[in-house]
């Protein structure tokens, strides 16, 4: 990286052991030795227009680091804007038309927007720069991006790549960033790169046999995607994004891994509400009938009734999530949903602390073993429906403050406040718990300057 002289990943561990905040000794010595990240995902350049949390992108990010975030992990299109062939001078983006998905967290896209996508990536990092903050490059493009394009080249383009090669492609088109950020003088503002989120929960597990856990079986892709990327850029940290964290098969993880990213989201109650209305089923097994009594508006259509319109039906394999799950964000009572959630949390809070607990040690076990960063990228309650407040109010605040402090107890390099701690969503008006987490989460080490960048202009 221009100006910069990286300490590379050796296998040797940490500058002290796990629980004692240590950090990896892997990390470029420009980097931050702490991240506290807020998600945009592919927000941020998909809700761009009139009124929308990201019209403004230089204010967005004078709020994050007045909240005391130093980093921010995004979708960078890297496949559309170097590997997909698309013009995207004139990237056309906008909501699912019919109103479908409109009430939906992270769908809820109200106006149309048309960027110079590759200007647009430019300006983030330009961004990041100017209020001293890093950004962490990932792809959604298998899973949710495409599915906010007016038409539908972008996922085309994608699915068009054979599945075994996907992974690679990706590598091969975040190596393609690094190269325009180089020649941008921006490179500096990178902290690592992710082929891609989630790879086990999306399109990157097509063709896969199906008889091992999928996080076993894209081993072998995903160490191709690492290698085509590092062969071009050793210096730069590039690892695997996983959903949830794989306690089960954490022998999957690519031996070549630089950094581990993985999504502790615990559900505990909340997977009674997905199991008990088969959200993530058969929406045949829909319970209609229970959902009007206890979750849904008065006036909601009936599930089978709900959709885009017929020209967007692709739309709903692009956004991978299931109908009966967005029918119910769409369409429910918000406070009937909290009330549903509170209700029955006492029956999981312990379960549900220890989930968090255990799962954030397993996977700082693992990334200390392979002697690479640990980023928690998402995290901690999971995917409640726009309007409600659980993890916003009292009890999933405090399972923020516990979750920032495991990652902190165990040397994470980074960690968000939430998933939810982000420009589109209600808790960034939150300010007071925000800056609470991020000051915990960038607590300087023992021996290490405090937590913030010292990048090539630094002087």
């Amino acid at each position: 990286m221009t100006g910069t002289t990286a300490r590379m990943v050796t296998g040797t561990g940490t500058t002290a052991d796990a629980g004692s905040e240590a950090v990896p000794s892997s990390l470029p010595e420009h980097l931050p030795r702490r991240l506290a990240i807020t998600l945009w995902d592919f927000s941020w350049y998909v809700r761009t227009g009139p009124g929308e949390p990201f019209e403004d992108l230089d204010a967005a990010f004078a709020r994050a680091a007045e909240l005391g975030y130093n980093a921010v992990r995004v979708c960078a299109m890297p496949f559309l804007l170097f590997r997909s062939g698309l013009d995207t001078t004139a990237l056309r983006l906008g909501p699912i038309g019919g109103g479908y998905a409109s009430r939906v967290r992270w769908y809820d896209v109200r106006e149309p927007t048309t960027i110079d996508a590759r200007a647009h990536l430019l300006e983030l990092f330009r961004g990041a720069d100017r209020h001293g903050m890093t950004v962490i490059a990932s792809s959604w493009e298998y899973q949710q991006s495409p599915a906010f394009a007016v038409d539908r080249g972008w996922y085309d383009a994608l699915h068009a790549v054979d599945p075994e090669e996907r992974l690679t492609v990706l590598g091969e088109a975040m190596a393609d960033l690094v190269d325009l950020l180089e020649d941008q003088g921006l490179d500096h503002v990178l902290a690592c790169v992710e082929p891609h989120n989630e790879v086990q929960a999306g399109h990157l597990t097509a063709g896969l046999p199906g008889t091992q856990d999928p996080v076993v079986e894209l081993r072998d892709r995903l160490e191709r995607g690492i290698a085509a990327f590092s062969a071009r850029h050793p210096d730069v940290l590039c690892g695997p994004n996983y959903a949830a964290v794989p306690v089960t098969a954490m022998r999957g993880l690519p031996r070549n891994a630089q950094m581990l990213g993985v999504h502790p989201y615990v559900y505990g109650v909340l997977d009674d509400l997905v199991s008990e209305f088969a959200l993530r089923g058969d929406p045949a097994d829909f319970p209609q009938q229970r959902a009007d009594a206890e979750l849904l508006r008065p006036g909601a259509p009936r599930l089978a009734e709900w959709a885009p319109p017929s020209d967007e039906e692709w739309k709903r394999h692009a956004s991978i999530v299931g109908h009966a799950e967005i029918y119910v964000h769409d369409w429910c009572d918000p406070q009937a949903v909290d009330r549903w959630l509170y209700d029955r949390y006492g029956a999981h809070r312990i379960a549900m602390a220890e989930r968090l607990r255990e799962w954030i040690g397993v996977a700082a076990d693992h990334a200390a073993r392979l002697g690479i960063p640990l980023v928690l990228g998402e995290g901690w309650v999971g995917y409640t429906p726009r309007d409600t407040r659980f993890e916003e109010g009292p009890v999933g605040a405090q399972i923020c403050r516990d979750a920032v402090r495991h990652a902190t107890d165990v040397g994470a390099w980074g960690s968000v406040v939430c998933s939810n701690a982000a420009p589109h969503h209600a808790m960034w008006q939150d300010g007071d718990l925000q800056r609470e987490c991020t000051a915990i989460l960038r607590r300087a080490p023992e021996g290490a300057d405090g937590g913030d960048r010292r990048s090539s202009h630094d002087g």
